[in-house]
């Protein structure tokens, strides 16, 4: 079993930044990836970025929808990984989760595992 719980969440301004922390126990083994989606009223689940425990070949995945202004981070030691939100706006507003799964992929449908979620509120 894995537990995620996320935190971090919290209303702001737009042009805030926010950093969201997932911290992770139970089977996080080096070759999974984990993910953050995010989720609006009435909207689909959406990729936002990921990040594999063992990143060796490069950077991050980041969605063309926040490029430039969101990435992920890990710290294995913490078995924490991390989503730096910059330049928040309205549209980013949305319960944001964390999942793990044992390969890259934007369909939720390919992960088992889950966080809770956490609240970010964006205003204008």
């Amino acid at each position: 079993q894995v537990q995620l719980v996320e935190s971090g969440g919290g209303s702001v301004q737009a042009g805030d930044s926010l950093r969201l922390s997932c911290a992770a126990s139970g089977r996080t083994f080096s070759s999974y990836f984990m993910a953050w989606f995010r989720q609006a009223p009435g909207k689909e689940r959406e990729f936002v970025s990921g990040i594999y425990w063992s990143w060796t070949g490069g950077s991050a995945v980041i969605a063309d929808s926040v490029k430039g202004r969101f990435t992920s981070s890990r710290d294995n030691a913490k078995n924490t990984v991390y989503l730096q939100m910059n330049s928040l706006k309205p549209e980013d507003t949305a319960v944001y989760y964390c999942a793990q799964g044992q390969f890259y992929s934007r369909n939720p449908a390919e992960y088992n595992y889950w966080g809770q979620g956490t609240q970010v509120t964006v205003s204008s």
